[in-house]
């Protein structure tokens, strides 16, 4: 049985875990670029900062794409859905917190006219689908 980690232990690991250039943001922008789609990074639109920063910025498109990990913004895929059982009560409220502060985000972008996709880590998976759905959002309404 593994040993459980320490409190100092499990925050130095949280501390590691990086907000930009993720592994799954960085096969987004990938994927983009290749089909030729040119972007602005975490949430610049000119010299305007967009509320939540997403991820990829198209602002001649007027849209913008978040790419989330599953886990961390409570997605409702498998991964989502696990529930810590270390500090539950912690983890809950703070993905709770994340949830509601990434609707207000998205609802503030959509006022402003903005078009928002989110693409969920565990669509990563299949990459041809990944790859229609970005292309339809970023050629529908122009």
């Amino acid at each position: 049985m593994a040993d459980k980690l320490t409190p100092e232990r499990r925050s130095w690991n949280m501390s590691r875990i990086r907000g930009k250039n993720t592994k799954p943001e960085l096969l987004v922008r990938r994927l983009l670029h290749a089909k030729g789609y040119r972007y602005r990074l975490h949430g610049k639109a000119g010299a305007t900062r967009l509320p939540g920063n997403p991820d990829l910025v198209f602002a001649g498109r007027r849209k913008v794409i978040f790419v989330n990990g599953c886990f961390w913004h409570f997605h409702d895929c498998r991964v989502g859905l696990h529930a810590p059982q270390a500090n539950a009560e912690f983890w809950a409220a703070k993905r709770s917190r994340t949830r509601e502060r990434d609707a207000r985000q998205r609802r503030l972008l959509e006022d402003a006219g903005w078009q928002v996709l989110t693409v969920w880590e565990c669509e990563l998976k299949d990459s041809s689908a990944l790859e229609s759905e970005l292309v339809r959002f970023l050629e529908t309404g122009r």
